[in-house]
């Protein structure tokens, strides 16, 4: 999968670092695989929740949302935010 773009990531991790190593991972875990369908993602990501046309990823034990838009035709993952738990609740990601 091709990931845009990685920036999203590192500016968030920046500001909150407890979250690095878990956005890191699933950068490379997401980066190596190829994805069908939600349910492929759900193979690796159980959590991984289809809001409208967005995915949204539990990230550092549910601490944090990343909130995606797969296009799996392409092979490419959007990044759109990176959000605390307390911000996703208060929907201040969309």
């Amino acid at each position: 999968m091709h990931i845009i773009s990685k920036k999203r990531l590192i500016e968030f991790y920046t500001i909150h670092p407890t979250s690095k190593s878990s956005l890191l991972k699933w950068f490379q875990e997401i980066k190596k695989g190829s994805f069908q369908n939600i349910a492929e993602v759900r193979l690796l990501y159980p959590h991984a929740d289809k809001v409208g046309r967005r995915t949204v990823f539990n990230i550092g034990g549910n601490d944090y949302r990343l909130i995606t838009r797969i296009n799996y035709l392409s092979q490419k993952v959007f990044i759109v935010c990176v959000v605390t738990h307390a911000e996703y609740n208060k929907n201040q990601w969309k």
